[in-house]
Parts: structure tokens; sequence; C-alpha cells
């Protein structure tokens, strides 16, 4: 089973939660393309203005289905060994959800300021879509 992660290549943090997924998954679930390769992500009918509202995450399977900005740190967190324990204990805690939904939104708009900006777009070395 496949997804492929389309990220921030330019985002300090956005890079930094790509490379701790490279190391825990080694390319066995996921496959990364940063949203400035126009070409990788328009295969799925992405635009980097499509990625604004945040990462998302495509089940390679079934390319329809897909997740979008906290949705997909949430589903990418399940996906992982024992994560869905830790998920469904987060959307479990009324209110909970909606919190950090809004923080996702908070940092997603504001990466650049927060975290910093990359002077060159991160390519993973599990970018192939084979």
């Amino acid at each position: 089973m496949n997804y492929y992660v389309i990220y921030d290549g330019n985002c300090n943090l956005c890079v930094s939660l790509v490379q701790l997924l490279e190391t825990l998954d080694q390319g066995k679930i996921f496959r990364y393309f940063p949203m400035q390769d126009e070409q990788a992500i328009a295969q799925w009918e992405i635009t980097p203005q499509g990625c604004e509202l945040g990462m998302i995450l495509i089940d390679a399977n079934d390319p329809q289905r897909r997740w979008q900005g906290s949705d997909a740190a949430e589903e990418i967190g399940r996906l992982l060994p024992l994560g869905t324990i830790f998920v469904d204990a987060y959307r479990a805690l009324p209110g909970v959800k909606w919190v950090g939904d809004r923080i996702y939104a908070q940092i997603r708009d504001h990466r650049y300021t927060l975290f910093g900006k990359r002077s060159c777009t991160y390519q993973s070395p599990y970018g192939s879509a084979s």
C-alpha cells in the first residue's frame, strides 16, 4: 500500500517532518513530492495554489481518495505503526480535533515566518512513483 505526500519543499518545518517520516518509513508506505514540482503534482490534477490549504496525502491505489491539511497529518499518523492508537485517542477527546485544525491552519498560513524558508526546494530520495 503506497501513499503520496505532497508537501512544501521550501518550508523548513515541512521538510523536517518529511525527513522524519523518511527515517521512520524508509519508503515502504510513502513517496514524497514537493508542491513546487508542478510537473509531478499535475499528474494528480493538483496545482501549487491548491496546496496552499496544506499538505496533501493521496492513496496511490485510488488517487481520488485524498486528504488535505490536518486531515492528511492525522491519516499519515494513522498509517504509521501504532499510530492508530494515538490518532483515535486524539479524535476521541472532545474539542481537540477542532483546536488541532485551527492550530494547523495558523502554522500553515505563517510557516515561513515561524520556521523559515529554505533557499532551495527539498527533493526527497523517496520521490519516485514506483
